[in-house]
């Protein structure tokens, strides 16, 4: 069995799967949910590389950085790369198809859904003097919607850095298409799968994995299991990243 491909995160990641392709701009008012948001501050404006979901700064630059903070949403990690339009409710200021912001952080404020990047937030407004004005609220009222994503390219497990070839194993599973929610990993060993606990976001580990080439399988919901066509090859090693072969459309 042929190992995964192995990427560099830096250079396929950074140069490609910053951009997502959302539905087509839609001004209709069904299955949007009323709430609050506001914005963190970071100095360039993008996305913060600590944020809960692992993502690190893949997650920074992640849809050119139009990314939020979620709390309610986050299902204990499971909303990790869910994708939202986000509209704020101040017609003077407030773009009619808002912004567009995928999930990469966790994070609770004053009755808020979402905390979003300074771009993010920014995206809200109709121009730029209108994003400013909203700026100076601080914490506006918005409506909001769950939408799919496409993630260019195929489903990647990234193999994190605190890994230690072959004592410890933690993955990051990236660039499962947004309307899917990852809600499990698992390995085969001794004849049956066996469950990965999901560390924090988008990170599962195991302990004393098996050796040789290491076969996973991933659960999404409204999906069903996930098996990549090809395994983790035996020697993996921390900071490497692996083309599944696989798409979820």
């Amino acid at each position: 069995m042929p190992p995964l491909m192995e990427l560099n995160l830096r250079h396929q990641l950074g140069l490609f799967s910053i951009i997502l392709l959302f539905p087509a701009l839609c001004n209709c008012k069904e299955y949007y949910t009323n709430s609050r948001a506001t914005y963190y501050g970071t100095p360039d404006g993008y996305g913060n590389p600590r944020g809960a979901c692992g993502f690190g700064e893949y997650g920074r630059m992640m849809n050119n950085g139009n990314v939020a903070a979620v709390s309610g949403l986050w299902r204990n990690g499971a909303g990790c790369g869910t994708c939202y339009q986000v509209r704020c409710k101040i017609p003077e200021y407030c773009d009619a198809n808002g912004a567009y912001v995928v999930a990469t952080d966790y994070g609770q404020g004053d009755r808020t859904d979402f905390i979003m990047s300074p771009r993010a937030f920014s995206s809200l407004g109709r121009n730029k003097a209108a994003s400013e004005k909203l700026k100076k609220y601080g914490t506006v009222d918005i409506e909001f919607k769950r939408v799919p994503c496409t993630y260019p390219g195929n489903v990647l497990f990234h193999v994190q850095e605190s890994s230690s070839n072959p004592g410890y194993l933690a993955i990051l599973i990236l660039n499962v298409n947004g309307k899917y929610d990852v809600i499990s990993l698992e390995l085969w060993q001794n004849g049956r799968w066996e469950p990965l606990r999901r560390v924090y976001g988008a990170v599962f580990d195991f302990a004393n994995p098996p050796s040789g080439a290491i076969r996973l399988r991933f659960q999404a919901t409204d999906y069903g299991w996930v098996y990549p066509k090809i395994a983790i090859p035996s020697n993996w090693k921390p900071g490497a990243t692996y083309d599944t072969k696989v798409q979820l459309n």
